[in-house]
């Protein structure tokens, strides 16, 4: 039978959950209460809509002049929809009209006027109404409020309604980012259900979701980093994370890492009129400091430029093991320009991240019980790895009419990484060794583009949101040092009785870097066209479909100089079909593809055969609590024809060819505030990850699980104050020897956090301390060779103050 049969019953089980619950909110045919609590900030009058549509229970809908240029006023509080949605749209210009209880229309002043003077007054408002459009997805997404998101970006390559869209999308908001004390991307995914990293040898996380490594993703719908392998901003600069699961070849994602599970999107802060100025601070027991500022606001008196600045650095002291060097930057300075029907974003930014190599032990007979001392340092102090990452971008759209827009967004990035470290191989039990001396640097550079074309038609019942997109882009993989003491031979070494490691390049030779040359190539141009259809049928079917043909050339030479190219193109479709039971709850399902040509070479020196995928999702998602929660549940099946091994962690990260992969699963998140200042977010998978040819797949644990709560005392002298903590488990697993010739087991784990924090109108204090429990932990992908070590218990002390 199989594993997957149960899943009806599963489904029916969490469907009769949610619905109880949610007895708690207002019923879609109920009156509507005379009062409700309302948390909307001044954003985009588009974005706010759908807050307001939400926190109030009703349908927005848009009429006449387009809405999304215009910005709203903050509104909170506990008021009427009717006293909200007036100070919501004071100064835009927009009016609105009640159809029913649960039915609302925007539409332009003049409009209502021209109505007011017919000669022939309506019994009732009959408006020439649309659905409330898709907005374009700029990057420009609505301020979230606790830890449920009101709008998605990334999916459709429009700003959704998150309940509208037929695929499951994670969302890690700002507010849960601060409020688990979090430092790095890496940490923001595993709040999302099918999503975790991996610890490379070079500090650099690996992402993986739903049971496939995906490189780094996107940043604001570009691709962060070709290679799959680079480093990510400070959160600092980070509005949100968004996790987009299943195959993603139909956005036009040109990294490599098999992203056929999905992607990150990584959405960035951008400038804005609202004034900010916010200093960040963070120290933690082992020496580590951070310090950021946060500056945005108008450069003009019509607020039309504005900017947005943002500076932070973190430095530490000294790893549990010894190793020292640890210094970050991050400079990000970007400039926007607002009318009526156009929004222009343009900036830069740099970062150097200069990393100590990450604590880790050795196993010396295959096992966990046989690691080596904890104590024992591996390395020279001062190996480390160096990242640094230069981003020119722009983002632009304008809109023509009601009905037409054209919106363009590109990036132009040069990235580079120096790695020094020691290779260890050749494990003995008595501790003996072959340790070899490793230079790594190389860098690249790549720019890409996309140009998006979206219109909305339709009268009644029949909408259309269509886009017609071009996406262009080009890698070059330059040159590279691989240096290895020895010519790869390395020397014996015993970690017991033979001392201190020197510096790597103390053993390296000219002869080692010649040998370790290579010239670059190949030169990858990957080029789609998108075609996107969104169809609302009447005020319950959402139906997606989509179709990208994608053409990509991979430009090489043979060992003697002859060139080698190839020319490859390959239509990928995507369909998805939504049904809204009430306006807050839909059930939904979706069937994508992946395509995904590898820029990464094999040990011939050729690119690998691109790699084909076929994705199944069912689901369901709930707002609850009053529409400030919300529950997703989704399971899914991922079909794989072959996939691309990593043989390992170390530089160059040559791939090889592997089998294909069966993937499903059940995934279940909450997220959002289930009373007035209690915030949860939780998630949940179940996964069963079948390798083709048979054998045991690796960093594949079954069940995943995690939880964290927040809470805020509302009154008397406790008022401010609040207690929040978690936990992030997961099952057993298996990984791998380095000569893939036996396995390892790694134990469930729970690792626990929790903090204390105050929060003032203009500052915040929290006291946070990580692996409560002081437990072993760790990571579900490593090699004998390397086994990274997870802090023990930890202890944080951060803080931000309005200035």
């Amino acid at each position: 039978m199989s594993r997957l049969a149960w899943l009806p019953a599963y489904g029916c089980l969490t469907l009769l959950c949610a619905v109880t619950s949610a007895k708690a909110a207002p019923s879609y045919a109920a009156e509507q209460p005379a009062t409700l609590r309302f948390s909307i900030p001044a954003q985009s009058l588009s974005t706010a809509l759908i807050a307001f549509g939400k926190q109030a229970n009703v349908q927005v809908l848009t009429a006449g002049r387009t809405i999304d240029a215009l910005r709203s006023t903050d509104v909170s509080g506990a008021l009427t929809a009717e006293a909200a949605l007036t100070r919501l749209l004071q100064g835009t210009g927009a009016v609105y009209t009640f159809v029913d209880a649960r039915t609302v229309v925007i539409k332009p002043r003049e409009a209502e006027t021209s109505q007011a003077g017919n000669a022939k007054p309506l019994s009732k408002p009959v408006p020439v109404a649309t659905l409330l459009p898709p907005i374009q997805a700029i990057g420009l997404v609505g301020r979230d409020v606790g830890f449920m998101a009101d709008v998605s970006s990334g999916p459709t390559r429009t700003v959704s309604d998150p309940i509208d869209v037929p695929q499951s999308v994670g969302i890690v908001t700002q507010s849960l980012l601060q409020s688990q004390q979090l430092r790095t991307v890496a940490d923001a995914v595993q709040n999302v259900s099918g999503a975790q990293y991996v610890d490379g040898s070079s500090g650099l996380p690996i992402f993986e979701v739903r049971g496939f490594f995906t490189g780094n993703g996107m940043t604001d719908g570009l691709p962060n980093n070709i290679l799959g392998i680079g480093d990510s901003p400070p959160l600092i600069g980070v509005e949100r994370v968004e996790v987009l699961k299943g195959p993603q070849a139909i956005l036009g994602d040109t990294s490599v890492y098999n992203n056929f599970g999905g992607l990150i999107d990584v959405v960035l802060k951008k400038p804005q009129a609202e004034p900010v100025r916010e200093f960040t601070f963070s120290i933690g027991d082992h020496g580590q400091k951070q310090a950021g500022v946060d500056l945005a606001g108008p450069l003009n008196d019509s607020h039309s430029w504005s900017y947005r600045l943002i500076l932070n650095g973190d430095v530490a002291n000294d790893t549990v093991q010894g190793m020292r060097g640890q210094r970050n930057r991050y400079v990000a300075p970007s400039i926007g320009w607002t009318t009526p029907d156009t929004t222009f974003i343009g900036g830069v930014s740099w970062m150097m991240n200069h990393m100590p190599i990450p604590d880790h032990v050795i196993l010396l007979d295959d096992t966990l019980s046989s690691a080596s001392p904890r104590g024992l340092l591996l390395d020279n102090p001062d190996d480390h790895t160096a990242v640094e990452t230069r981003r020119l971008f722009y983002l632009f759209e304008h809109r023509f009419n009601d009905n037409w827009t054209f919106r363009s967004r590109a990036q132009y990035v040069r990235e580079s990484i120096d790695l020094k470290d020691w290779l260890i191989g050749g494990i003995e039990p008595t501790g003996d060794v072959n340790a070899t001396a490793e230079h790594y640097r190389s860098s690249d550079a790549y720019y890409v583009t996309q140009n998006d074309v979206a219109a909305t038609f339709g009268k009644g019942w029949l909408q259309h949101s269509m886009v017609l997109g071009f996406d262009y882009s080009r890698v070059q993989v330059g040159s590279s040092d691989d240096a290895l003491s020895n010519g790869g031979g390395g020397m014996p070494y015993n970690i017991f009785t033979g001392g201190a490691l020197p510096l790597p390049d103390a053993m390296l030779s000219p002869s080692d870097y010649a040998s370790g040359y290579s010239p670059g190539s190949p030169w990858v141009t990957d080029s789609g066209i998108f075609l996107q259809d969104r169809i609302s049928l009447g005020s319950y079917w959402e139906v997606l479909m989509a179709v990208r043909r994608a053409a990509y050339e991979l430009q090489t030479s043979y060992p003697d100089g002859t060139p080698w190219n190839q020319h490859k193109a390959k239509w990928v479709p995507n369909f998805g079909v939504v049904y809204k039971l009430t306006p807050d709850t839909s059930i939904y399902a979706n069937t994508s593809n992946g395509f995904q040509p590898d820029t990464l070479l094999g040990k011939d020196n050729h690119p690998l055969p691109p790699s084909l995928s076929r994705q199944i999702e069912l689901g369901a998602k709930f707002d609850v609590f009053q529409n400030r929660a919300r529950l997703t549940v989704a399971a899914y099946r991922i079909m794989l024809d072959h996939s691309t091994d990593l043989i390992s962690l170390q530089p160059p990260y040559y791939v090889v060819s592997g089998p294909g992969q069966s993937n499903k699963g059940v995934e279940v998140e909450f997220n959002g505030q289930v009373a007035p200042g209690m915030d949860l977010s939780a998630a949940y998978t179940y996964s069963v990850i079948r390798n083709n040819d048979g054998t045991p797949a690796t960093s594949a644990s079954r069940q995943r699980f995690n939880v964290w709560a927040s809470y805020t005392f509302q009154y008397g002298l406790l008022r401010g104050f609040g207690l929040a903590g978690g936990v992030l488990a997961r099952s057993r697993s298996l990984t791998q020897t380095s000569d893939f010739t036996s396995y390892i087991r790694i134990p469930g784990q729970a690792d626990a956090s929790a903090n204390v924090f105050y929060r003032a109108h203009r500052w915040s204090v929290t006291l946070g301390v990580k692996n409560l429990f002081d437990r072993q932990l760790y990571g579900t992908y490593f090699d004998e060779t390397f086994v990274p070590l997870r802090y023990r218990r930890t202890y944080m002390l951060s803080g931000a103050v309005d200035f």
